[in-house]
């Protein structure tokens, strides 16, 4: 399980990159014409507001290696549901 505050962290981020997303979208389009003050602006911005701070974390325990996108859990967790039964159209593979 990963420590409380390492989530609580990255929960922290998500909401930040919530809350400028409208803000940094439009600034980018600006800047992406040449505009000097959009560029400056988008410097400005918290460093927590670009998306690519935010950790996929395992939605069960919060791990953060290993995270399979799909199913928005880790891979240890997926095993662990996967054989249990309890993930709709996914089942053991056998040959």
């Amino acid at each position: 399980m990963a420590k409380k505050s390492m989530v609580q962290r990255d929960v922290k981020r998500q909401k930040t990159v919530d809350k400028y997303a409208a803000k940094r979208a439009e600034l980018k389009e600006r800047a992406k014409k040449g505009d000097r003050e959009a560029i400056e602006a988008l410097s400005k911005l918290p460093r927590n507001a670009s998306p690519c701070r935010v950790r996929n974390r395992c939605e069960i325990n919060g791990r953060p290696r290993g995270y399979m996108r799909e199913f928005g859990i880790s891979r240890v967790q997926f095993r662990q549901l996967a054989g249990a039964g309890l993930i709709p159209g996914v089942k053991k593979a056998s040959w």
